[in-house]
C-alpha cells in the first residue's frame, strides 16, 4: 500500500525543538515516542513553562510523526474529557499512524464510544490550544502522577534528572516529544480501529483497550490514505477467505492455528503439486519428515541455543524431550546422514512440504499470513563447494520462473549479513562467516542479481539471499530465500568420499520457493483480491439452471455438471429452490471464475453460456468449445482479469 505522506508543510508546522538532558534520561520505551496522558493544572505544578520554539528542517516522515504523536495526545485529552477515570499506559507513533492503550474501567470501546471521542477531538483541535514544553524532576514526575499506577510505573524506570511534559489546555501528557505548535493542527485525523491488548502484552494481566488513529497534515490527504485503509479491508485475505470458505480458525483449537476447509485446501494442494511438479523436473526427491524431534536434535543442530525462544515448550515423555519441530534442517540433515555419498552422488535436493511449529507473539498473529502452525516450501542441496554458484543460480532461477507463473513483479533481493558487533546469537565461528558471505556475495554478483545488504538479518549458521515482495497491502515481507550454510553439515558430522578417497564435508543450500504455502496463499488472496487464476480456483465454473423445478433443465444441467467434471474441472451445479439473482450474487462473492447460466435455449441447442466473473456479458457456445477454452486457460496459467480490475 503506498503511503500517501505528503511533504509540503511550513517550517511553523511544528513546535520547539526537545532538548536539555531530558533526552538522556528517558528508557528505551520512552525513546519509541511513548507518551502517557493525564489531566493537570498547569498554574498550581512546580517546573518552567515557555513557549514552543519554532522547529524547521524535519524530514517529511518525522513531521508526520510528530503530527501523529500530537494527535495521540488530542485523542487522550478527548477520552480524559468524556471518562475522566481514565488512565493511559502507552500511546507510540507507529508505521499507520498511532495508538493509545487506555484504562477504562468497566467501560468498553465500541463504535459509539469512538464516535463520541472523535467529536470531542474535534472540538479540542477547533479550540487550537497551545502546546507547550516544561522540564520536571523526576521527583516533581512521581507526585505529580502519585495517583495513576500507569505513568508510576513507567517513570520507575526512569534515570534520576529532567524528564519533560507537554501541556495543552487542560490536559498534561509526560512526554518526550516533540509536538505540533497547537492542537488545531491535529484536525485532519480519523480513528480506524479498537481493539482490546493485555497490559504490557502480558496475558496473565488485565486487559486494556487501545484506540488507532491516523492523522494528516491536510484533508486530502487523509481521504486518500482512508481510500487505502478501504481497499486494504477489501483485499484483506481474512475477510477474503471467510467470503470464498477456504479457512477458519477457533480459540479453542488455538490461536494461530487456522484449519483448512475444503476449498482452502483445494488451493492448497494446488500450490503443492504446482512447486513440487517443477522440483521434480530439476532432480529434487520429495520426503516425509515428523512434526517433532528430540531436544538432542535441535541442540546438536544450534537451533536450541539461538531459536529456544521461538519454540513450544519441550514435552517430557518416556525420560525423553520433544519439541515440535520450527524448521525442518535437522530431519534432512539425518536422512542425508543415513547413508554414505560419493561427490559423484552430489548435488543432493531434499524437498518437503513440511508442517512447522513456531511460537509466535500472539500480537503478530495474522490469519493464514502469520501463524504458529505453518507448511514450508522447504527443500535442502547438498553440494561441493565447486557446485555452490550453479545450485545456487538454479534456486535463484526458479524463484523467478515461479514468481512471473504467479505475475509478481514488485519485489526485492537482500543479502542478509551477520552483524559483526552482536554475535551471540550467530554459531561463533569468523572465518566461516567471512568465507560465506565472500562465497554468496561472489555467486550473485557473478549471476548478475541486483541486490542490497542487510546487517543482521542472517540466519545463526550462514548467509542468506531474501526476496522481499511488496503485497497490495500491508508492510514487506520475504517471500522466497536461499541461505547458504558451513555450519551445520559439520555439526551434523555430515561427509562425502571425494574424487581423491578423502572425505569432506558438503556445504548446504538451504531454500525455500513459495515460502510457506500458508504465507503465499495468503499473499496471492490480497494481491487478486480473491480472483485467483483458473487453475488455482477452488471452484472453476458453477452451473446455475434459471428454474429449478424444470425438470428437461435440470437433467440437462446435470449433463454439463458431468461432463465437466469427468475432464477434470472443478465444478458446482446450484440448483437451490431461490431466485437466480441471489444464486448469481452468492457465486459472485465466492469470487467463480465462470458461471454457466443455463435455459431453454441451451437445453434446445446443446451449448452453454457463460459469464467471466467481473463482467456483466454473456458468451453462448458449445459443451466442448466451453471445455477446450477452460483447459488452454489452465494449461497457460492465464491470469484473471478479474484481478486486474
Amino acid at each position: 500500500m503506498r503511503d500517501p505522506r505528503g511533504s509540503g508543510s511550513p517550517a511553523w508546522f511544528y513546535g520547539n525543538k526537545q532538548g536539555g538532558t531530558a533526552d538522556t534520561v528517558y528508557s528505551s520505551l520512552i525513546q519509541a515516542q511513548v507518551c502517557m496522558g493525564d489531566f493537570f493544572r498547569p498554574e498550581k505544578a512546580p517546573g518552567r513553562r515557555t513557549r514552543r520554539k519554532k522547529m524547521v528542517d524535519f524530514k517529511a516522515d518525522e513531521r508526520l510523526n510528530t503530527l501523529n504523536h500530537s494527535c495521540a495526545h488530542v485523542m487522550a485529552q478527548a477520552v480524559k474529557h468524556l471518562y475522566p477515570e481514565a488512565k493511559f499506559w502507552v500511546g507510540p507513533v507507529v508505521k499507520e499512524g498511532f495508538y493509545y492503550d487506555i484504562d477504562l474501567g468497566d467501560n468498553a470501546v465500541n463504535d459509539d464510544v469512538i464516535a463520541a471521542i472523535e467529536k470531542e477531538m474535534k472540538k479540542i483541535c477547533k479550540e487550537g490550544k497551545k502546546i507547550y514544553r516544561r522540564e520536571i524532576s523526576k521527583a516533581e514526575a512521581l507526585e505529580l502522577f502519585k495517583n495513576d499506577e500507569y505513568k508510576l510505573d513507567l517513570i520507575s524506570d526512569l534515570e534520576d534528572g529532567t524528564i519533560s511534559v507537554y501541556d495543552q489546555g487542560d490536559f498534561t501528557d509526560l512526554c518526550r516529544g516533540p509536538h505540533v505548535d497547537n492542537t488545531k493542527l491535529c484536525k485532519n485525523f480519523k480513528l480506524v480501529k479498537y481493539s482490546g491488548v493485555y497490559w504490557k502484552g502480558d496475558a496473565n494481566n488485565h486487559v486494556m483497550q487501545r484506540i488507532y488513529g491516523v492523522c494528516f497534515p491536510t484533508a486530502e490527504e487523509l481521504e486518500a490514505h482512508l481510500k487505502l485503509l478501504e481497499e486494504a479491508k477489501e483485499r484483506d485475505h481474512r475477510k477474503i477467505g471467510k467470503e470464498m470458505q477456504l479457512f477458519m480458525s477457533d480459540d479453542l483449537v488455538g490461536r494461530g492455528l487456522p484449519m483448512f476447509l475444503p476449498k482452502g485446501y483445494t488451493v492448497w494442494q494446488e500450490l503443492e503439486n504446482y512447486i513440487k511438479a517443477k522440483e521434480r523436473k530439476l532432480g529434487y526427491l520429495h520426503v516425509m519428515t515428523p512434526c517433532v524431534g528430540t531436544v538432542g536434535l535441535y541442540k546438536t543442530s544450534g537451533h536450541w541455543d539461538h531459536y529456544k525462544e521461538n519454540m513450544f515448550p519441550a514435552m517430557e515423555v518416556e525420560g525423553e524431550s520433544f519439541v515440535l519441530r520450527p524448521m525442518n534442517c535437522p530431519h534432512h540433515m539425518m536422512i542425508y546422514a543415513n547413508r554414505m555419498h560419493s561427490y559423484k552422488d552430489l548435488p543432493i535436493r531434499i524437498g518437503e512440504i513440511a508442517h512447522d511449529f513456531r511460537f509466535e507473539a500472539s500480537g503478530t498473529l495474522k490469519g493464514i499470513e502469520r501463524g504458529r502452525h505453518f507448511c514450508q516450501n522447504d527443500a535442502h542441496l547438498f553440494v561441493t563447494p565447486e557446485q555452490i554458484e550453479s545450485e545456487f543460480a538454479s534456486v535463484v532461477a526458479l524463484i523467478f520462473d515461479t514468481y512471473k507463473d504467479f505475475n509478481i513483479t514488485d519485489y526485492r533481493c537482500v543479502l542478509s549479513l551477520r552483524d559483526p558487533a552482536d554475535k551471540v546469537k550467530y554459531h561463533d565461528d569468523d572465518a566461516m562467516w567471512d568465507m560465506a558471505e565472500n562465497a554468496l556475495r561472489k555467486v550473485l554478483n557473478d549471476i548478475g542479481i541486483e541486490y542490497t545488504e542487510e546487517i543482521g538479518e542472517a540466519a545463526f549458521y550462514g548467509p542468506k539471499l531474501d526476496v522481499n515482495v511488496k503485497p497490495a497491502i500491508g508492510n514487506e515481507y520475504t517471500l522466497s530465500t536461499c541461505q547458504l550454510d558451513f555450519c551445520l553439515p559439520a555439526k551434523f558430522n555430515l561427509t562425502y568420499i571425494d574424487s581423491d578417497g578423502t572425505k569432506k564435508t558438503p556445504v548446504v543450500l538451504h531454500r525455500a520457493i513459495l515460502g510457506s504455502l500458508d504465507r503465499f496463499m495468503a499473499y496471492i488472496l490480497e494481491e487478486t483480491k480473491g480472483n485467483l487464476p483458473l487453475w488455482l480456483a477452488p471452484v472453476q465454473a458453477k452451473i446455475l439452471p434459471v428454474k429449478n423445478e424444470d425438470e428437461e433443465l435440470n437433467a440437462y444441467s446435470h449433463e454439463v455438471y458431468k461432463y465437466l467434471e469427468d475432464n477434470g474441472i472443478r465444478v458446482e451445479i446450484d440448483e437451490r429452490n431461490e431466485k437466480l439473482g441471489y444464486r448469481i450474487r452468492e457465486a459472485q462473492m465466492e469470487k467463480v471464475p465462470y458461471l454457466l447460466v443455463l435455459g431453454k435455449n441451451e437445453v434446445a441447442d446443446r451449448t452453454v453460456s457463460y459469464r467471466l466473473h467481473g463482467e456483466q456479458q454473456s458468451t453462448t457456445v458449445s459443451m466442448e468449445d466451453f471445455l477446450a477454452m477452460l483447459q488452454e486457460d489452465i494449461r497457460t496459467k492465464k491470469l484473471n482479469p478479474a484481478a486486474a480490475k
